[in-house]
């Protein structure tokens, strides 16, 4: 009989050896969409045998791993103080977690000690298995759609085997109260402390990620970051805020973004110094001008480029 595509299951769990997966369990569930796996990535070595006729050269496999991709909703736990479900992932895209009980769940950008993660994904009965998996994400916030998160993963590969799937547990994900970037819910987005009337929003990790094959290691690291932001806002009048200035000056600004109202379910990037880049053009949506910015955010002490919290 088929198997169908839409029967899909993904765990996902921190490891505490590299390369080690631990016991994935019901509750490391992700409730995720468009997910895309490359199962085995790598190089097909050819033999390059000198022969007395012509024909295809065998090959071998070398350096493979997999890379999963998908997105999920961004979303508070409810609880402050409890990391949101997407933390175990920010944390296996070079991030810091930092819990104050009761309070918020914070994450940076760190440039050592790198976490990895495990993953399951079952497509019908068959396992898809990654270890050592570091990635990379990008956080988007479009007006009248839903926050999410996307990430690229990548993984040592796990031979794919069929075996009987994990009932998830979703219950806490699917109740969870979904809010859409509208003015009620993302009350507040600044750049330069200037409010702004935001049509599309997207934080880029932009980390490398690189698969790293040597005798007597196996591993997926992250060796640099280019963090970037894209938004695209309505114009405003030079005197109100002038990003031509600005990019030509290299003026270290600030960005904020607020989304959620209620304790326990509000997210806030804050964006303490970034570089306003140069205007690649102007666009027109509804008969309205709108200008395509581009900041890179910049770290000052370092890896405080960016911090996304959740209280």
């Amino acid at each position: 009989m088929p198997i169908y595509w839409s029967e899909k299951v993904l765990l996902v769990a921190l490891e505490s050896t590299y390369g080690t997966a631990p016991t994935l369990l019901a509750a490391d569930a992700i409730l995720a969409s468009d997910i895309r796996l490359t199962p085995m990535e790598g190089q097909d070595l050819s033999r390059n045998l000198e022969r007395p006729f012509m024909g295809a050269q065998s090959t071998i496999p070398v350096d493979v791993h997999a890379k999963l991709a998908f997105k999920t909703e961004l979303l508070a736990s409810g609880t402050a103080g409890t990391p949101p479900v997407i933390g175990k992932l920010m944390r296996a895209c070079g991030c810091a977690e930092v819990v104050t009980a009761n309070t918020s769940v914070a994450y940076n950008p760190v440039s050592r000690g790198h976490e990895s993660a495990a993953l399951h994904l079952w497509i019908g009965d068959t396992r898809y298995a990654l270890t050592g998996i570091r990635g990379t994400a990008t956080i988007r916030v479009n007006a009248s759609g839903i926050p999410m998160v996307e990430f690229e993963l990548t993984g040592l590969f796990v031979m794919p085997t069929e075996a009987t799937p994990v009932v998830p547990d979703l219950d806490a994900q699917l109740d969870a109260e979904v809010l859409a970037a509208t003015t009620a819910n993302t009350p507040t987005f600044t750049i330069n402390s200037v409010a702004m009337v935001m049509r599309s929003f997207a934080l880029a990790m932009g980390n490398q990620v690189e698969p790293r094959f040597l005798v007597g290691s196996d591993s997926v690291m992250i060796t640099g970051r280019t963090d970037t932001i894209e938004t695209t806002v309505e114009a405003k009048s030079l005197s109100a805020f002038n990003p031509f200035a600005l990019a030509k000056a290299s003026t270290p600004l600030p960005v904020s973004l607020v989304h959620g109202t209620a304790a326990g379910k509000i997210i806030t990037l804050s964006v303490p110094t970034a570089q306003m880049q140069r205007l690649s053009g102007l666009e027109e949506q509804q008969g309205i001008k709108e200008w395509p910015l581009k900041l890179a955010p910049l770290p000052n002490a370092g890896n405080d480029q960016w911090t996304l919290t959740f209280t």
